[in-house]
């Protein structure tokens, strides 16, 4: 146990110290911060690089009726534009927009139908704020014109705008209604995303460590004093307990930087992705799912860094590794929008997929509770199958040197295991 404990902690403190480590998570908690400020920061660096001028919109009206009506609905939007009624021809107007002498031109006309047709012309290629404002002006204008030429009253006129009553309702027992699906959604999305990177960045994080480990000689001397299997999940769970530690680093970073913005976009993005509402069955099974993700393709990791004398080679070794967590996270996705499909169903119970698969579908889905109990026997049994397959590989597969041949090679590690 003592020799498993200095391991542990060796894997722990060493990785925990590198500089590639201290800055990532410092980037990823800076970017966090960065991402629930964004709003102040623009709102900041509108401040400074804005000029108080006001812009100026010249409006050319060939119908004589709209520009009042116009004005009009810029006051009631308090809408920071100076709107210039123009006596010049279009032509001559469009002409100084490109040479910069004004800043914008709209050109207003009714055609035969009496329906507004209008013309925006600035040279900014990617402006959308105003004449998104401009059009909703012009469509309030349209309406109120229409309005009068059908003698409708306001009461009226509402009433042509009252949206539908449509709802959808699965009678399949284990769907949820619309709200609660749409506020899982988005909730099930983000965590998928989180149990993805983590366990092909902490995976891959083993499988390095152990081919360093061999590459340096140094796995010679460390199995002289220490079998093999305890050096195996003795990796396995100081890097586990370090990617837990980096985990809960960037969750409070983010809860602290939503709680300490406060803001409205702050505690909508909370609610869009279902984190206002998050129920505590999401959380355990989140936890569970992440950690039994990270022991299985943890094991495989370090089985398949054992192969490789050279951490240049780790990259195409877990390659079939890295192949079914992609397959796992596309087979999640697809299912995003309908996780009662008979495939999602039937994947969820296959181990290497089980993290991501039947996470989504018991945050997404009010399932029986021995689905779920099911696919964690599985993973359990699984994780220790393999961690019993993978000692024995280990074993002979860290004192083996030379060229990598992938694969193939671990049938050479068995019988070497064996001696």
């Amino acid at each position: 146990m003592r020799e498993f404990m200095l391991i542990f902690k060796q894997a722990f403190i060493t990785k925990g110290k590198t500089k590639s480590f201290i800055i990532t998570t410092g980037i990823m908690i800076a970017a966090i911060f960065l991402m629930a400020n964004l709003s102040n920061i623009i709102g900041a660096v509108q401040k400074v690089t804005s000029s108080d001028e006001t812009e100026t919109l010249y409006v050319v009206d060939e119908s004589n009726q709209l520009f009042d009506s116009l004005q009009e609905q810029f006051n009631i939007a308090d809408l920071d534009v100076e709107l210039v009624l123009s006596p010049k021809d279009q032509e001559t107007l469009k002409e100084e927009v490109r040479n910069d002498e004004i800043d914008m031109l709209l050109t207003l006309r009714l055609n035969d139908g009496r329906s507004i047709e209008s013309t925006y012309y600035s040279m900014k290629s990617m402006e959308f704020t105003l004449p998104m404002m401009i059009e909703d002006a012009l469509q309030s204008i349209q309406t109120e014109m229409k309005a009068v030429e059908l003698s409708l009253t306001n009461e009226e006129v509402q009433t042509l705008f009252t949206s539908v009553q449509f709802e959808t309702e699965s009678l399949s027992s284990s769907s949820k209604s619309e709200e609660e699906l749409n506020q899982a959604r988005g909730l099930v999305y983000v965590l998928m995303f989180l149990i993805y990177f983590a366990v092909i960045f902490y995976s891959s994080m083993i499988a390095t460590e152990v081919a360093t480990e061999k590459s340096s000689r140094v796995m010679e001397i460390l199995i002289s004093s220490v079998s093999p299997v305890k050096h195996l999940f003795a990796k396995v769970l100081g890097i586990g307990a370090l990617g837990l530690l980096q985990m809960a680093l960037l969750g409070a970073s983010a809860f602290l930087a939503i709680k300490t913005t406060a803001g409205e976009a702050a505690e909508g993005a909370l609610s869009f992705f279902g984190f206002s509402n998050m129920g505590m069955t999401t959380i355990i099974y989140a936890i569970v799912f992440f950690l039994l993700g990270y022991f299985l393709y943890a094991t495989l990791a370090g089985l398949l860094g054992s192969l490789v004398s050279r951490v240049e080679d780790v990259n195409q070794v877990i390659l079939p590794m890295t192949f079914l967590v992609i397959i796992a996270f596309f087979l999640a996705m697809s299912g995003i929008g309908n996780p009662d499909l008979a495939y999602i169903k039937y994947t969820s119970f296959i181990p290497f997929f089980t993290p991501l698969v039947m996470f989504l579908r018991v945050g997404m889905l009010d399932l029986p509770l021995w689905e779920p109990l099911l696919s964690i026997g599985i993973m359990l049994f699984t994780i220790f199958l393999l961690g019993w397959f993978g000692a024995r590989v280990y074993k002979g597969g860290v004192l083996m040197y030379g060229p990598s041949r992938s694969l193939k090679d671990i049938k050479k590690a068995i019988q070497l295991g064996k001696e």
